[in-house]
């Protein structure tokens, strides 16, 4: 039988050619006026996902 992959998990991140699992950083949607200019600009760049997260999301995307 076939596993489903978590549709919203799918959009949210994506695995690396090294097998790592990259997201894009929180704080980046509204209430940009009050943030610094070098916040907002580090802010755009994607990260690593925290290493206590990485089982969790690749059991919801089986596939990735």
């Amino acid at each position: 039988m076939k596993l489903k992959t978590n549709r919203g998990a799918a959009k949210r991140f994506r695995v690396t050619a090294t097998g790592k699992i990259k997201r894009s950083r929180a704080y980046h949607r509204h209430i940009l006026t009050t943030k610094g200019r070098k916040r907002k600009r580090q802010l755009r760049k994607a990260t690593l996902t925290d290493s206590a997260n990485v089982k969790t999301i690749r059991r919801l995307m089986p596939y990735a």
